[in-house]
């Protein structure tokens, strides 16, 4: 599996008119947490769909983009974040200690 680059608005914009489910998660490179979380949710992610889109946040280079992701997915702003969206409207927001593909997965079935 491979992250798809979260850089623009127009690609907020396409992931809230998808159908199905995509998975974004919004990661702060200057916080070890979010790193531990990241590498965790990545040791299991070969469970996902593999057909599922992930996408990747960078909140340091991208805060503008962060903050469109809270207003259009109506989720408050945290560091490190998964939130899984499906049909356009976010399902599931996991943050911190609680990012787990396992969850994501009973989500999804």
């Amino acid at each position: 599996m491979a992250w798809i680059q979260l850089q623009s608005a127009e690609q907020l914009n396409e992931i809230k008119q998808q159908q199905g489910y995509s998975l974004i998660f919004k990661h702060s490179t200057r916080c070890s947490i979010s790193m531990m979380a990241k590498r965790r949710f990545e040791l299991d992610w070969e469970d996902l769909p593999q057909d599922m889109p992930l996408y990747f946040l960078d909140l340091i280079q991208h805060r503008d983009i962060s903050s469109q992701v809270a207003q259009l997915f109506h989720v408050h702003h945290e560091s490190p974040q998964l939130l899984l969206i499906k049909d356009g409207e976010c399902v599931l927001d996991q943050s911190h200690g609680a990012i787990s593909v396992e969850e994501t997965l009973s989500e999804i079935n």
